[in-house]
C-alpha cells in the first residue's frame, strides 16, 4: 500500500524551506548548479551555494524562480523535485499531498505553471495558499475575523503587502523588490563609491549589520569591507551607517510607497482595524534594524516585526496542511 505523506513548503525566490511532521525538514537556497553542456545538475540548495564562485566556466548557477513564480520549467522542476526528495527520501513510494505558499499577486497563468512544476516533481495532491494568509495563520490571527490585519513579507525577490478580513484578501499589492534588492542596493554602492567589486554574502553581512535607519547614524558605527578593486587587487574599505542607510533609500521609500497605495484602497473601519492592532512585518527583510521603527513613525500605525520571520509563511503553511478541512475555503 503507497504511504500518503504530507508537506507544507515555502518555494521562495531566494530560500525554500518545508516542513513535515512538524519539523523543519528543509531549509535551503533556491538554487541549482547545472553543467552547461548537458544541464546535468551538479548541486543544489545549500551546496551549490557553497561551490558557487569556486568552479569552471562550464558550471552555471541557477535561480529558477523570479519574483516569486515560476521562470524557467526544467530548471524549477530539478529544484523542486531535488528539495521534496530531501524532504522525503522515499518520494518514490509516496504519494505526496502538498501546501504550497504563492505571492498573493500570482496570475492563474503563474499558478498553473507551479502547480505544473509541483505535479511534475512527484507531487499527487497540490493546494496554494496565498503567502499573506500563510504568514497570518503561522502568527496565529484568525483569518476569518471580521476584525482586519496586514501583512508586509519582504522575501528575497518580492515583498508581498495585503490586507486579509473575512478570510479574504480585501487589498494587496506585490511588488518585484525584496531582500536582494537591499543587498543589490549594497554592492552596486560599494562599485560606485568605493571602487571595489563585494560578494553577495559580504553585501548582506554589511547590509545586516548596519541596518537602514537614517535616525540612528548617530551610533557612530562602521564596517570593513573586503573586495577587489579595478586592478583586481583586494581592497579593504570602511563603511559607515550613513551611507548604508542612504545607498537603500530608494527601495525601502518604493515600499512605503506602496504600504500608502494598499492603505488607500481599505474601507476607514478596517484602516482604524489596523490602528488598534498594528501591522505585521515577516521575511528576512523585515530583520533589518529600525525598519519597525521607521515605518510606524512612518504611518502612525505599530508594526510589529513577528517571531522567527523567516520561518512565518511556512509555518503557517503547515498549520493550513494540518486543518485543510477548516482552510479548504482558501486553497487554489
Amino acid at each position: 500500500m503507497e504511504l500518503e505523506i504530507e508537506i507544507a513548503m515555502d518555494l521562495g525566490t531566494a530560500n525554500t524551506r518545508i516542513f513535515h511532521n512538524d519539523k523543519m525538514v528543509v531549509d535551503e537556497p533556491s538554487v541549482v548548479a547545472l553543467e552547461r553542456n548537458s544541464n546535468r545538475m551538479i548541486a543544489l540548495g545549500g551546496k551549490a551555494r557553497s561551490i558557487q564562485g569556486k568552479v569552471h566556466s562550464n558550471i552555471k548557477f541557477i535561480r529558477p524562480l523570479r519574483e516569486g513564480v515560476v521562470a524557467q520549467y526544467a530548471d524549477s522542476e530539478l529544484l523542486v523535485h531535488g528539495l521534496i526528495k530531501k524532504a522525503v527520501p522515499e518520494l518514490s513510494q509516496s504519494s505526496i499531498k502538498m501546501v504550497v505558499s504563492i505571492p498573493s499577486g500570482c496570475t492563474e497563468v503563474e499558478i498553473q505553471a507551479l502547480r505544473h512544476v509541483c505535479e511534475k516533481s512527484g507531487v499527487q495532491k497540490v493546494f496554494m495558499l496565498y503567502g499573506p494568509q500563510a504568514a497570518a495563520i503561522g502568527i496565529g490571527i484568525d483569518v476569518e475575523n471580521p476584525k482586519g490585519c496586514m501583512i508586509v513579507d519582504i522575501g528575497g525577490g518580492i515583498t508581498d503587502i495585503a490586507v486579509i478580513s473575512l478570510g479574504g484578501i480585501v487589498a494587496s499589492k506585490t511588488i518585484k523588490m525584496g531582500g536582494d534588492s537591499f543587498t543589490n542596493d549594497v554592492i552596486k554602492h560599494m562599485k560606485r563609491r568605493h571602487g571595489i567589486v563585494v560578494s553577495e554574502h559580504t553585501a548582506e553581512f554589511v547590509k545586516n549589520d548596519l541596518g537602514i535607519v537614517r535616525s540612528d547614524v548617530g551610533q557612530s558605527e562602521d564596517y570593513t569591507v573586503h573586495g577587489i578593486d579595478y586592478n583586481s587587487s583586494r581592497k579593504e574599505v570602511t563603511v559607515t551607517l550613513e551611507e548604508i542607510a542612504l545607498c537603500v533609500e530608494k527601495t525601502v521609500s518604493h515600499i512605503e510607497d506602496v504600504i500608502i497605495e494598499v492603505l488607500e484602497e481599505i474601507s476607514p473601519e478596517l484602516y482604524q482595524d489596523l490602528i488598534e492592532s498594528g501591522i505585521w512585518l515577516t521575511g528576512g527583510g523585515s530583520l533589518l534594524r529600525g525598519l519597525d521603527k521607521r515605518f510606524s513613525d512612518k504611518f502612525g500605525i505599530e508594526f510589529h516585526v513577528v517571531d522567527e520571520p523567516l520561518y512565518t509563511v511556512v509555518h503557517g503553511t503547515s498549520l493550513a496542511l494540518k486543518n485543510l478541512d477548516k482552510y479548504a475555503f482558501l486553497m487554489k
